[in-house]
């Protein structure tokens, strides 16, 4: 199958998720789920939210994979923390080269993360890590930030996400 059909066949399974009568987090983990399944390169799959308390830290919500240390990222810290200050979408395809990177595993080579917004306000990431290196392309990077955007309408209407 080819990138961009799986990834409308994905869109279309991630907006059944998202209208399934579930908690916001059972609808998220099940994204992950579904995305780490079915995307030969996505080996990390994972949500990170804006902590209410701390407005500049992230914390790790629902994930796929392995478990990491990680869950609490300052904002401008590693590939998440800078998303969330830049707020835009950062691709890394060599995360060795990157030196503000935080190691969830020396198996991580390449890692996308894709901010998601409610109006113009960050309140979270979709974050992907691979255990190939370039793993990420354009078709990727359009794909996770139009989930970003499905997520941001969940996100919305439930604030205990």
């Amino acid at each position: 199958m080819r990138k961009d059909s799986l990834y409308e066949e994905l869109t279309e399974k991630i907006t059944e998720i998202l209208s399934r009568n579930l908690t916001p987090n059972c609808r998220l983990k099940a994204i992950c789920k579904l995305l780490r399944n079915s995307v030969s390169h996505y080996d990390w799959v994972g949500f990170y939210f804006v902590e209410k308390q701390k407005p500049c830290e992230l914390v790790l919500g629902p994930f796929e994979g392995e478990p990491t240390e990680h869950v609490r990222i300052p904002f401008g810290k590693g590939i998440c923390g800078q998303a969330a200050s830049r707020k835009k979408t950062l691709v890394v395809q060599d995360v060795s080269k990157e030196l503000n990177y935080l190691s969830c595993s020396p198996k991580v080579k390449s890692e996308i993360v894709t901010p998601i917004f409610i109006k113009d306000r960050i309140v979270g990431e979709l974050d992907v890590d691979s255990h190939a290196a370039s793993a990420f392309t354009k078709g990727d990077e359009a794909f996770l930030e139009k989930i970003a955007k499905l997520v941001s309408g969940l996100l919305a209407s439930d604030t205990s996400a």
